[in-house]
């Protein structure tokens, strides 16, 4: 009997023509490698529509190695919705724009294809959250899901705030008049957190972030947390009428005065595919751009020019 051949999964942006293009030569470079790919039914229709020889199968009866996305973050947190419980490592090929979580240009793809069939990458783990929604403190569960960077609890009103008092481990931390709250993996820090003035956490760290979004409080600052801790936030009567929880952007529930949204460490990992052994600090200053020197630099060359 011969051995199964090795099986990649690939997910494709749905509106870059440069993502089927650059799926479609990893395709084929891996089918010549002998690993056969798996897509979803719109995947797979797009790349046998460009590719009719590819030696496709449909995703949902696959067994992966390893999923491809090529896309941006995006399409990442999107591919982990099906990853992510079934414990498959994902590798991200970014054609959007930061790409915190891509490891790989577009323009890498040669090597990509080696790289997979060399199976010469690395798996990072990264803490997801779970979190629950319950119709009183401590009640009835009405909606559960994951995040891997973010749960978000934001106003529906406009001209009204959420009126929250928020819990860790079972004690009252703090009540808000808010925009919203997040509460963030080290993962989502450099994400909707780090657009909320939060701090850059590194990514193997195991830690949760809280973060209040624009709080009417004397003290409103985000706060690091154990992996052990369990946050909890009460929509209190008073006041927008209602408000929102999304997980990353992807996956929400409308929520109500009286509900309680938990949250705490996640029972899976995103297993993140790498290539190369890349410091976060290098990651962060290239995906950032930052100018490193700075303005003292530029101060230090107006001092030798003057001179």
């Amino acid at each position: 009997m011969s051995p199964q051949r090795r099986r990649v999964a690939v997910t494709i942006h749905p509106f870059r023509p440069e993502a089927l293009q650059a799926a479609t030569e990893f395709v084929l470079g891996c089918n010549a490698r002998g690993i056969t790919c798996a897509a979803s039914s719109d995947d797979a229709a797009r790349l046998a529509a460009v590719a009719p020889q590819a030696d496709l199968i449909v995703l949902e009866h696959s067994d992966p190695e390893l999923m491809v996305v090529f896309g941006g973050d995006g399409n990442i947190l999107r591919a982990a919705e099906w990853a992510v419980p079934r414990q498959v490592p994902v590798l991200g090929v970014n054609l959007g724009h930061i790409g915190f979580l891509a490891e790989l240009e577009s323009s890498q793809v040669p090597t990509l294809i080696g790289t997979v069939a060399d199976r010469g990458y690395q798996v990072e783990q990264r803490i997801t959250i779970d979190t629950v929604v319950r119709d009183h403190p401590g009640g009835e569960v009405l909606w559960s899901s994951f995040a891997i960077n973010e749960v978000s609890i934001e106003k529906l009103a406009r001209e009204r705030m959420l009126e929250v008092l928020v819990r860790v481990d079972d004690r009252a931390l703090s009540r808000w008049a808010t925009d919203g709250v997040l509460v963030s993996t080290p993962t989502g820090s450099t994400a909707y957190a780090f657009s909320a003035h939060g701090p850059v956490i590194w990514p193997d760290l195991s830690a949760l972030l809280l973060v209040p979004l624009s709080a009417h409080a004397l003290f409103a600052r985000p706060l690091v947390l154990s992996d052990h801790s369990v946050v909890a936030i009460e929509v209190l009567p008073g006041g927008s009428p209602g408000g929102v929880v999304w997980c990353d952007g992807r996956r929400t529930f409308d929520i109500g005065p009286g509900m309680e949204v938990e949250a705490r460490l996640g029972a899976h990992r995103l297993l993140l595919a790498r290539t190369s052994e890349q410091p976060f600090v290098d990651r962060l200053v290239r995906k950032f751009d930052l100018p490193v020197d700075g303005w003292r630099a530029a101060a230090d060359r107006a001092r030798r020019d003057a001179h």
